[in-house]
């Protein structure tokens, strides 16, 4: 167990952006987070990442075991360097997340990170969420409750992760427990980076566009746009959460307009679903702090400002790391997994009561 000053937990992701593997250290008892510690990052490399999206949309098969193969050995190289771990929080690679389906696969072993690493690995977060009912997803929202609590905020606020998909948590830190009613409200938004970053690899062999100079040229194909607001996600009340291919089309539908169009409308894109998030929100947020990738593209979070009623900021300026928000959430998550506290509940994975997923696996040999 944790006591009363918590215990050192390292959360790792690899999220849908295919960027590589995020790793980071939380002092937490599974409810307060008492300090954050050290970060680490392993870059996957273009083959590397042609092997991860070759599994996409899979659920068994040559190619998923090829991904878990190429997923544990990156996890077990990053994690491998960090000494003050007691535990690990193993999130694994999204390759296929279909929850009206009863199905989410994340590629990753836990066993056997645990027997290569020597600690416990809490891993299979998803699973028995969207086993009974829930979107097993977006799952940091509880973090992010911590986290809004750990800042001092009086008032809610919104946390919006721009990974491979956008997903929002509106938090009200006023309430104590993050599994009690009013106090989550969280979903997926829709496209965020995934279909800007597959554009640059397919255009210009790039992983992505850095400082969002391409789309700063570009003007915003509307009928895009329009497309997009009409689309049936939007209107659906939370929770909710998709896959990384659900907007698909949207790399289809620019594919005629120049480079540059092509960036702006996909960032433009991005915006336009975080606000229609917004009317899906309990009550406005006071101010909404973004993490992940796509914070550091200057012309997204611009856009995104430009359609809010409220402060938009990245989450640096509150003393938080985007780059690593993610991975501390699964930290954390790891240690109320280990403490037997819910991890999600009907505000935000739309589960019938609060639970706990995830699956402990203590290493055999010394």
């Amino acid at each position: 167990m944790s006591g009363k000053q918590g215990i050192w937990a390292l959360g790792a992701m690899s999220g849908t952006s295919l960027d590589g593997v995020d790793a980071a250290l939380v002092r937490t008892d599974g409810e307060t987070i008492f300090e954050f510690g050290e970060t680490g990052y392993r870059a996957y490399t273009e083959a590397e990442r042609s092997v991860l999206r070759s599994a996409f949309g899979k659920t068994s098969g040559d190619a998923v075991e090829r991904a878990a193969e190429l997923v544990e050995t990156a996890h077990a190289k990053l994690l491998s360097q960090f000494s003050e771990a007691a535990l690990i929080g193993f999130h694994g690679q999204t390759l296929h997340h279909a929850p009206a389906d009863g199905v989410t696969v994340q590629a990753g072993d836990g066993e056997i990170l645990a027997e290569v690493l020597g600690l416990p690995v809490v891993w299979d977060f998803r699973r028995a969420d969207v086993e009974m009912g829930g979107q097993g997803a977006p799952l940091a929202p509880f973090f992010h409750h911590a986290c809004a609590r750990h800042i001092g905020a009086d008032a809610p606020l919104g946390v919006l992760n721009l990974g491979g998909v956008g997903n929002l948590s509106w938090v009200d830190p006023r309430v104590d427990d993050p599994a009690a009613d009013g106090a989550l409200l969280a979903f997926d938004t829709g496209p965020a980076n995934a279909p800007l970053d597959d554009l640059m690899n397919a255009r210009l062999g790039k992983s992505h566009d850095a400082d969002g100079a391409l789309a700063r040229k570009g003007r915003v194909n509307d009928p895009v746009i329009e497309r997009l607001l009409a689309s049936p996600y939007f209107f659906k009340r939370p929770p909710k959460s998709l896959d990384r291919n659900d907007f698909a089309w949207l790399g289809e539908a620019v594919e005629t307009l120049p480079e540059a169009d092509a960036a702006a409308t996909l960032c433009a894109a991005v915006a336009v679903s975080c606000l229609k998030a917004m009317e899906h929100c309990p009550s406005p947020p006071s101010r909404l702090l973004v993490g992940g990738g796509g914070r550091k593209n200057p012309v997204i979070m611009e856009m995104i400002q430009a359609s809010m009623d409220c402060p938009v900021a990245p989450v640096e300026d509150v003393g938080l790391d985007g780059d690593m928000l993610e991975a501390q959430a699964f930290g954390y998550l790891a240690v109320r997994i280990l403490e037997g506290l819910p991890t999600s509940a009907p505000g935000t994975t739309g589960i019938a009561t609060p639970i706990g997923g995830g699956h402990v696996s203590r290493p055999k040999t010394a």
